[in-house]
Parts: structure tokens; sequence; C-alpha cells
């Protein structure tokens, strides 16, 4: 047996198998007080828990949504003004986009693109954070 087929064969034993969702997602915040605001007051996500002023917790559906301050587990260089250093896409029903905008509009955010039918089957909104980070709802149609 060569090197390159043992090791496909042993991909398929990986224990990486097991994984079957992601547990959590961790944003780190240049802007903790604003990005709390906005995800706790603007988007209405239940708090978990906060473990210290670096770590707050959201409950979204049931996946944990967490802020940090880079430190514990990283000390990366904050990502740069103007930069979004992600996408997070939330799953609503159809009728729920439009409402999603008119909340947003209402609470002062900017909307990116206003809710649109797209030809792969989605409507979709999109806005930003307080730090930059693209942030998406969408429904299937």
């Amino acid at each position: 047996m060569s090197a390159q087929s043992d090791r496909q064969g042993q991909r398929g034993l990986s224990a990486f198998r097991a994984i079957r969702s992601i547990d959590y997602t961790v944003i780190f915040a240049r802007d903790m007080v604003g990005m709390r605001h906005f995800y706790e007051n603007i988007l209405g996500f239940p708090l978990i828990r906060e473990l210290s002023p670096k770590w707050i917790e959201y409950q979204v559906g049931g996946n944990t949504l967490a802020l940090a301050t880079p430190s514990r587990t990283a000390a990366d260089a904050p990502t740069p003004d103007g930069s979004a250093a992600l996408q997070l896409a939330f799953k609503v029903m159809a009728s729920e986009v439009d409402q999603c905008a008119d909340e947003l509009l209402a609470n002062g955010v900017k909307l990116l693109s206003p809710p649109t039918n797209q030809s792969f089957g989605h409507r979709t909104l999109f806005f930003r954070d307080p730090d930059g980070n693209l942030l998406e709802i969408y429904a299937e149609i």
C-alpha cells in the first residue's frame, strides 16, 4: 500500500468525522459596548451568560454566539476598521425578512441591500454590526 492511499484510508477514520454541528461561534469585538447593545437590543438575542466583560454569550436557535475581546485564547490584533471579520446568516420565515428590515431601519441600522428575492431561491437582507461584520437575514422562497 502506498503512503498516499494509506493517508486516504486514515481520513475515513478521522475523529473529526464525529463532529455533528457548530456548537458556538465567537466574534472578536473591537467595540464591546456597541456590539453588546446591537446584539441584545437591536437583534434581541437572549443573553445566556456573561463570563466577564470580555466574554458574553447569546442564544441563537440551538447555537451560542459569543462576543469576546481577544486575549483568552488568542492575542490576535483587532481586524482593521472598515474590514469585516466574518459574515453570519440568520434564517427566518419568508414573511419575516421584511419585518426584520423594518425593525433595523427603525433602530437606525443602515441596510446594505433591501429585502431582495435572489435567483437561487432566497429572500435576503444585508447589513452590518457595529464592528462592520456582514450580517444576512434570509429565507428560502
